[in-house]
């Protein structure tokens, strides 16, 4: 990566920012207020034997993202449309050399979503592992019943690659997920 990290990525009307302590306020408030509508699509914990998952602080999350990213592991930036935090997206499980990958996962505001802010920012993240990055493959893998997020996958311009029967741990148990994939066109 040619950039020290943290970065800014824009383009009217939204920019992509990595998340702040001061934003904390903020980003509780949103995740609050959208917590049953993103709670069937969000990751969990399987927590066999345990009775409550340790998620761990904001400070402690924001530390641990800096960190990855420094370190060109995983880029996640919060999604803002003005001084408004409408979501989150994330450019995880990167890995060089011979694959030269990672996988793509986002969240967004329910007043924010249905007007095109997330497929925006799946393109500028894809710029950005296409071009500073140099990735050669990105994935989004989503469950089926999640028509919006396969619109925006497709909108993005990644193609339907195939399913995996039950890939992530979401909403408390293992779900199938389908994958779609988009190839770096500046490498051939």
């Amino acid at each position: 990566m040619n950039q020290r990290w943290p970065i800014v990525i824009s383009a009217d009307p939204i920019f992509l920012r990595p998340l702040r302590f001061r934003d904390r306020s903020q980003w509780n408030a949103v995740r609050a207020e959208n917590r049953a509508w993103l709670a069937p699509w969000e990751a969990t914990v399987p927590t066999k034997g345990w009775d409550t998952q340790q998620l761990p602080s904001y400070i402690e999350m924001v530390r641990t993202l800096n960190s990855q990213a420094r370190h060109g592991r995983s880029f996640s930036f919060a999604i803002w449309h003005g001084c408004n935090l409408i979501g989150q997206i994330s450019l995880g499980g990167v890995i060089y050399g011979a694959l030269r990958g990672g996988h793509i996962g986002y969240w967004i505001a329910r007043s924010y979503s249905n007007k095109g802010y997330i497929t925006m920012a799946v393109e500028l993240l894809s710029d950005f592992a296409f071009t500073t990055l140099e990735l050669h493959r990105l994935e989004i893998n989503l469950r089926p019943e999640n028509t919006a997020s396969q619109r925006v996958a497709q909108k993005a311009g990644f193609r339907f690659e195939g399913e995996r029967a039950r890939y992530l741990h979401i909403d408390g148990d293992w779900r199938d997920h389908i994958c779609f994939v988009k190839e770096n066109p500046l490498i051939k």
